[in-house]
């Protein structure tokens, strides 16, 4: 396919309103098209040196059919590959880890969750979305990691959240920056997206029938395989009737546009916006985001450049240019081992030929791991790397560099919460309660028309409060430092232990399993404050014993003197 392809051939036949619709969004998508074209190649010459298989993207659509091809020419030093990989490792440790819940629903009116209804509601409903999201049909851990190398590499990642097909259920899907065009609303919020991709003849008739254009029905039997492009535009729908159970009712349009034949193959609608769309780094005026990648692109292309110096220079160390006296002596000189080579010395031993001075190679070794230590700190993996290369630290300073930790991540990990994680799990809830998968609402909560909130409690939020625990630690060593000294413990009064231990142990992360609840706690103090009683009171048994002796008994005279 050439690239007149992908622009509209002539229209299929459909209404005047329909052609007038198809031709109002294909118009917008050019325009997206048109408006990114310093985008499209800021992420290409991302793409050739830390994602070189993502380099052919986008790049102009001619080359769409080119599978297989090598695309690796401009990568020379891997460090900002890795880096990458090692980026979206820590993103999903630190706000997705898979094996423990990194967040929980309550009740917007946090007086509602005083009752217990309520509050089991909301933790079966999080049990149930946590369940279908890390079902091995859904696919979320494989997208949600592809998300985060986008997010690290291009500054912005688009995940679809959808029904199962044929089943109840969720499914993800990363749809690839380089097919999709993003519209934002009056609030700076994405609320539209067009995605501009390929079908086979056989592929579309799969999906829309005889909706397809004659154009491609005609040729499914011939050449099934035969490639097309198509639009899918999700938007606010602007026609929408609120009173319609349809998709007419809904709040956002899905077109799918057929660019052969300009036709109207489908029209749908969404409850709630389909993607989530987070953005690494916003400048003012631009929709899409900006990357660690583009922050050290200088780097990443200096190291490459150094990269091949180094190799070459090296290739000189390891075979070097020899420089001899113009004698003939090199018209037969042998460089294989064991050679003899006959005139390459004078007669008192003097060598006559000698290698090429070929520079300090320890020198541009350093020059390099500048360059590497800068990549490395901006994809954060230098800043990970501080407790595992000092594991003598006491507990005091590894609550300090914790601490730091959330401090530089603070700003990066909130609009991940604001753009990314809360519009999917809003969009989840959506899905599983219109397929009947969340339990029926307690009267009291379905009169709050079941608001909701969303408590983020990931590795990175209890690295964030760690400021709390490691004044808490502070605070704790000199009031007891002071206490011993002084032989006053009424100073360790002043800590609410109560509320002190059970969020020391969240901040730290300890299970919930292993913390025992306010019932275990109450049966515990009781007990030991029964033991306590009868540990005085044995104490106390031979001072009763005595002074019943000193007591006069009665009708006696009382003790003896």
């Amino acid at each position: 396919m050439n690239d007149k392809s992908m622009f509209p051939s002539r229209p299929n036949k459909a209404s005047s309103a329909e052609q007038e619709l198809v031709g109002e969004l294909v118009r917008d998508w050019q325009y997206l098209f048109g408006q990114r074209g310093n985008w499209q190649n800021h992420w290409t010459e991302i793409a050739q040196r830390i994602l070189p298989q993502d380099s052919w993207l986008f790049q102009n659509y001619s080359q769409l059919n080119s599978q297989g091809d090598k695309r690796n020419f401009e990568l020379f030093d891997s460090t900002g590959l890795v880096a990458l990989q090692r980026f979206a490792a820590i993103l999903d440790s630190l706000l997705t880890p898979s094996d423990q819940y990194w967040h929980h629903l309550r009740a917007s009116d946090e007086g509602l969750m005083k009752n217990r209804e309520v509050t089991m509601w909301f933790d079966k409903a999080n049990e149930i979305l946590w369940k279908q999201r890390y079902a091995p049909t859904a696919n979320f851990q494989a997208q949600n990691a592809r998300i985060f190398m986008s997010l690290g590499a291009y500054g912005t990642g688009l995940m679809f959240i959808d029904d199962l097909a044929g089943n109840p259920g969720l499914r993800y899907k990363n749809s690839h920056l380089s097919e999709c065009y993003i519209q934002e609303n009056h609030q700076g919020v994405v609320d539209g997206v067009c995605r501009h991709f390929m079908l086979t003849a056989r592929q579309a008739y799969d999906q829309f029938g005889d909706k397809c254009p004659e154009n491609i029905t005609s040729i499914i039997n011939s050449f099934p395989e035969r490639q097309f492009y198509f639009l899918h535009w999700v938007k606010p729908r602007k026609d929408r009737d609120p009173d319609r159970k349809d998709f007419k009712g809904m709040e956002f349009a899905s077109y799918y546009i057929s660019i052969e034949g300009m036709a109207l193959v489908e029209e749908g609608g969404y409850r709630s916006f389909p993607y989530a769309v987070p953005r690494y780094f916003q400048a003012t005026n631009e929709t899409y985001g900006r990357s660690p990648a583009m922050d050290v692109l200088p780097a990443i292309k200096t190291l490459n450049e150094q990269k091949k110096n180094m190799l070459k220079q090296g290739h000189r160390v390891l075979d070097p240019v020899l420089l001899a006296h113009d004698d003939g002596v090199l018209d037969a000189f042998d460089l294989t081992p064991g050679a003899l080579n006959f005139g390459g010395v004078s007669k008192d031993g003097r060598p006559l030929v000698h290698p090429l001075p070929t520079g300090n190679v320890q020198a541009g070794k350093e020059i390099m791991d500048d360059e590497r230590a800068l990549i490395n700190d901006t994809f954060l993996v230098s800043l990970f790397q501080i407790l595992t290369e000092s594991p003598e630290m006491t507990a005091t300073e590894v609550m300090e560099r914790v601490r730091e930790k959330g401090i530089l991540l603070a700003p990066t990990i909130g609009r991940q919460n604001s753009e990314y994680l809360g519009p999917m799990i809003h969009r989840e809830l959506d899905l599983l309660s219109k397929q009947g998968l969340l339990p029926p609402m307690p009267p009291l909560l379905k009169s709050a028309k079941g608001e909701y909130k969303i408590v983020y409690d990931s590795p990175i939020v209890r690295t964030q409060k760690s400021e709390w625990a490691a004044g808490a630690m502070r605070t704790i060593e000199q009031l007891m430092t002071v206490a011993q000294n002084t032989q006053n413990p009424a100073l360790l009064d002043y800590i609410n232990w109560d509320m002190a231990a059970p969020q020391m142990a969240a901040i730290y992360g300890t299970p919930n399993s292993w913390i025992n609840t306010k019932e275990d706690i109450d049966k515990i103090r009781q007990q030991r404050s029964q033991q306590m009683q009868q540990q005085q009171q044995i104490q106390a048994l031979p001072a009763a014993a005595g002074f019943m002796k000193a007591m006069p008994q009665k009708g006696g005279q009382g003790p003896a003197q």
